[in-house]
């Protein structure tokens, strides 16, 4: 892959935009360029250890061939900022993608689609940690440079739009999002075809904007058509087909059928293990539904302890403070009032409420 790489969008498919949305490569060496693509390429595969090694190596070279303020700078440190978002480092993450900012900013002017890239990476970032309020304006404002430079039919429009989108989503503002995932799935189709990887991200969320208001029907050939494209496109073993899967699980059980929903999450959850480890964010957000699902069965042995660990994956990985901390305290509450410990259930009911009150 060269450096004119294809987009890549983001959640927990989202990563992938994170590493180089049409970033093109400044170095001179081909030593650089080299570096840099493996470490995108190891980071799809699922090898983050072994990528962070070989994107450290990437701005290395690219330091000390160009100085630190070079474009190519700048794109190694995207790349790396990528790698540890995938392990859910995201602290290590924001620096790097502020100072490739910075760099851009700088080297390209203001309104360059490559400082559009940086903005968007930044704001996923906060997004994922919760912090919508700074991650609405950088969508924005990236959504605004890219119509202007790249036209409104450009499929990094329809990146910027699907993110905006999704940040409205996790703020529950419903009626703001899904029109904008719409735009984005017509531009997606039209530019890249009915089955590209990236079509089958905005086909996903746009299910769970459903799903979310309570209507699971009109999501169910939404999850089932990204899944299809998505084993296709990866491969049976891919988070990108876990987050299919966990999704299409989750229709199941809100429409009562639990049966074929336990081993979608099941394979989900053994496919997150496997590519991102047992303590990363996407593992436990897996570890939630599928106890959801015991619980909706009255099976509360089974769901207790997937409860009690997906709660310790999140405060770990994301603070305690964050709202994926106050759904998991908030389902473990509920655990605790059906099978009768009230007290304990209103300590962990009111721990969550003072998470919200934070974030509002």
């Amino acid at each position: 892959m060269t450096g004119s790489m294809k987009t890549w969008l983001l959640r927990l498919a989202g990563l992938l935009l994170i590493l180089c949305t049409g970033v093109p490569v400044y170095a001179q060496g081909i030593e650089w360029e080299t570096l840099n693509d493996e470490a995108i390429s190891l980071c799809g595969q699922g090898r983050y250890d072994r990528a962070a090694v070989v994107a450290k190596k990437a701005l290395e070279v690219a330091e000390q061939a160009g100085g630190p303020s070079h474009l190519s700078v700048a794109t190694s440190l995207n790349t790396l900022a990528g790698v540890y978002y995938a392990q859910g480092e995201y602290a290590l993450a924001v620096p790097l993608h502020k100072r490739a900012l910075t760099i851009r900013e700088k080297a390209l002017g203001p309104d360059h689609p490559g400082v559009a890239t940086s903005l968007n990476n930044l704001a996923l970032l906060y997004s994922t940690q919760g912090e919508y309020a700074l991650a609405a304006p950088l969508f924005k404002r990236a959504l605004g440079i890219d119509e202007k430079a790249l036209g409104p039919d450009h499929p990094h429009v329809a990146s910027d739009l699907h993110n905006l989108a999704l940040a409205y989503s996790d703020q529950g503002q419903y009626a703001l999002a899904e029109p904008l995932y719409r735009r984005a799935l017509a531009i997606f189709e039209k530019a890249l075809g009915p089955n590209h990887p990236d079509l089958a991200k905005t086909l996903n969320n746009l299910a769970g904007v459903y799903c979310a208001q309570g209507e699971p029907a009109p999501a169910k050939p939404l999850y089932k058509r990204a899944l299809a494209i998505r084993e296709k496109a990866f491969g049976p073993d891919h988070p990108d087909v876990a987050t299919s899967l966990n999704n299409l699980a989750g229709v199941y059980r809100r429409q009562g059928e639990y049966a074929p929903a336990e081993p979608l999450f099941k394979r989900a959850l053994a496919i997150f293990e496997k590519a991102l480890g047992p303590d990363h964010p996407s593992v436990a957000l897996n570890l939630n539904n599928l106890a959801l699902l015991y619980s909706d069965q009255g099976e509360y042995a089974l769901a207790e302890p997937l409860f009690k660990r997906a709660l310790a994956i999140d405060e770990k990985a994301l603070g305690p403070d964050h709202p994926s901390v106050a759904t998991c305290l908030d389902n473990l509450a509920a655990l605790f009032r059906k099978t009768g410990r009230a007290k304990e259930a209103e300590a962990l009911e009111k721990r969550a409420a003072a998470i919200r009150a934070i974030k509002r």
